[in-house]
């Protein structure tokens, strides 16, 4: 089983994936943030430092993704907190003209040697709502984030996934409280339950 959680930032992403995790026995494959160099800089100067964040970001996802798939490695379940092609998204947003053509060429090299997922969790949210969480957390680096910035991010995940191919469940996070609400909680991981024996029933 491969089930990946996706959504724009903020929206809980691991902390679902964490509780699916545990629900399944599977391995918890979490997206590298912190560690990215350019990210902070990123932030402070979108321009200047857009094509350095996305090629770091775009390697390090593929090998991070490519290891859970080596032969020997690892022949369990995998739940992720990020989907590969979410990448190619936020590169879509932050790169123009000829660091978006080198970008898209990288992309289209590595992204068909990875698996497709058994299940993708979309969970999505207003704007206002992922600004509230998005302060909650606390990143330093992401305190100066703009609405319109969110905004512009949640359409391009909204219009991904209106004609994505495989299996997907979307939900509505806001007013959604999984973290600490256990009904919540035991709603969601139903719902995606369901949805995986939807998917295993089709194949």
């Amino acid at each position: 089983m491969y089930v990946v959680v996706e959504g724009p930032i903020g929206v809980g992403k691991t902390s679902l994936a964490r509780r699916l995790a545990a629900r399944h026995s599977a391995e918890l494959n979490l997206e590298v943030v912190e560690e990215n160099p350019f990210l902070a800089k990123f932030y402070r100067q979108p321009d200047a430092y857009a094509f350095q964040v996305q090629a770091f970001f775009l390697l390090s996802r593929f090998k991070q993704l490519s290891a859970l798939w080596q032969p020997g490695l690892y022949a369990g379940s995998v739940v992720s907190d990020y989907l590969f092609d979410k990448d190619f998204i936020f590169a879509s947003m932050n790169l123009r003209d000829a660091e978006f053509a080198l970008y898209e060429d990288l992309y289209s090299h590595l992204s068909p040697r990875l698996p497709t997922p058994d299940l993708v969790v979309y969970l999505r949210a207003d704007t206002d709502e992922l600004l509230r969480r998005i302060a909650l957390r606390g990143r330093p680096f992401e305190q100066d984030m703009q609405a319109a910035y969110l905004a512009d991010l949640t359409g391009r995940y909204d219009e991904y996934f209106r004609t994505y191919p495989h299996p997907h469940l979307i939900i509505d996070a806001a007013g959604i409280d999984f973290v600490n609400n256990p009904e919540h909680e035991q709603q969601i991981l139903t719902r995606v339950d369901e949805a995986l024996r939807a998917g295993q029933a089709a194949d």
